[in-house]
């Protein structure tokens, strides 16, 4: 369930996207007076405008709403993990402390003599 949530909200990010890339600046309609009628426009005499700011209202909408779910499921698996008894921050140190080498083993100390040196002293 996780996954498919993800990939919409993914796909629907993607969307926004193109649609704002896609939607023409305030200035643009200065061409108009210029021989470039609404009549020749694929969406009406208004023109795109208006159809892909709602499309572009419905997808962010839509984002909103798998990134609601998208906090939920976190928020699931977070209270699963203290449930289970394993606060968060001990579960990273856990992790990070099997990465590590074990520690080896202390030798015991030996009561041979302490080794002469090769260093005088002064008498």
């Amino acid at each position: 369930m996780e996954t498919l949530v993800l990939i919409v909200h993914v796909l629907l990010a993607a969307g926004i996207i193109a649609l704002v890339l896609l939607q023409q600046g305030k200035g643009a309609e200065a061409g108009a007076s210029f021989g470039a009628g609404a009549s020749q426009t694929v969406f009406g005499s208004s023109g795109s405008t208006s159809f892909l700011a709602r499309i572009t209202g419905l997808l962010a909408t839509g984002l909103f709403v798998t990134s609601f779910m998208l906090a939920m499921v976190a928020k699931d698996k977070a209270n699963a993990v203290s449930d289970a008894g394993i606060p968060a921050a001990e579960l990273i140190e856990s992790s990070a402390a099997e990465a590590q080498e074990p520690e080896l083993p202390a030798l015991e100390a030996e009561k041979a003599p302490a080794p002469e040196s090769d260093i005088p002293t002064a008498d």
